[in-house]
């Protein structure tokens, strides 16, 4: 009878093997990826991937345990690790030609409405789920893997915003994708626009201070997103309208930076 050990060696690779990513976070990044920017996703299209999303994330959820989701500290390194580097950022002349041709403040108007719009929908979505319209296995939809799945995919159409903003201002953020992925996801995590003439604005390295602002960070949002569990359908409207006016704040406190580079005029930092 040959071992098992042999009998595994002979079959696929054993999941987490050295050097090997879970075929589930994987899916998570791609998933994130497809919520963030298909735009005109239907109510029934962004569910189903919701359900995904909240399918692939629990096998880590379960690892890191109630601590580590609670803390916020497994959120991080997945957004940091997994989804940051694959937010789609468009161009200033793709953004130009989804969005009619506008410039300036007005696709600055476009772009933000269009994200609170994206976001609103995501606590919709959450909420509809926790009312149970999707057919799921209750320790699939578990409610911190369901909030953890409505949180990264926020945190996502927050972060492409904040960039896509940058290019709307003409702002431009120096770098490769990877690097410029970096700069945004500390924008995100400080609710700041990046100002390219300050060095310490174009920081490449997350240190532990950094991280410790993208977990309160997260961790705020994660917070915001418990709306949606509320009974029958009042979480997808609580949810919906937390988000939508969560980011629309964001986008203004981001587009005053801009602004401000923009005109010459420096704004203080806030905390």
């Amino acid at each position: 009878m040959t071992p098992p050990s042999e009998q595994r060696e002979a079959g696929r690779p054993e999941h987490g093997g050295r050097g090997e990513k879970p075929a589930s976070i994987t899916e998570v990044g791609d998933l994130v990826g497809r919520l963030s920017s298909e735009e005109d996703l239907s109510r029934q299209a962004r569910g189903r991937l919701m359900v995904r999303l909240a399918a692939a994330l629990a096998d880590g959820a379960r690892r890191a345990g109630a601590r580590g989701v609670a803390g916020g500290r497994w959120l991080a390194d997945v957004f940091i690790d997994e989804i940051a580097p694959r937010v789609p950022i468009r161009d200033l002349e793709t953004l130009q030609a989804h969005h009619r041709g506008r410039t300036g403040e007005a696709l600055a108007d476009s772009l933000t409405n269009t994200a609170a719009k994206s976001t609103a929908a995501v606590g919709a979505a959450g909420g509809v789920l926790a009312a149970a319209e999707y057919a799921a296995p209750p320790t699939l939809l578990s409610a911190p893997v369901q909030i953890a799945a409505e949180t990264l995919v926020v945190a996502a159409i927050e972060m492409k915003l904040i960039a896509e903003l940058h290019e709307a201002y003409g702002v431009q953020i120096p770098g490769t994708r990877t690097q410029r992925s970096v700069v945004f996801l500390q924008a995100w995590g400080k609710r700041r626009g990046v100002n390219p003439l300050q060095p310490d604005s174009l920081t490449l390295a997350l240190g532990a201070a950094a991280k410790h602002a993208l977990r309160r960070r997260l961790m705020r949002v994660f917070g915001r997103n418990l709306s949606t569990l509320g009974p029958f359908l009042t979480g997808a409207v609580a949810g919906g309208t937390l988000n939508y006016g969560g980011t629309r704040r964001l986008a203004e406190l981001v587009r005053n930076d801009l602004r401000g580079q923009v005109m010459g005029v420096s704004t203080p930092h806030r905390p």
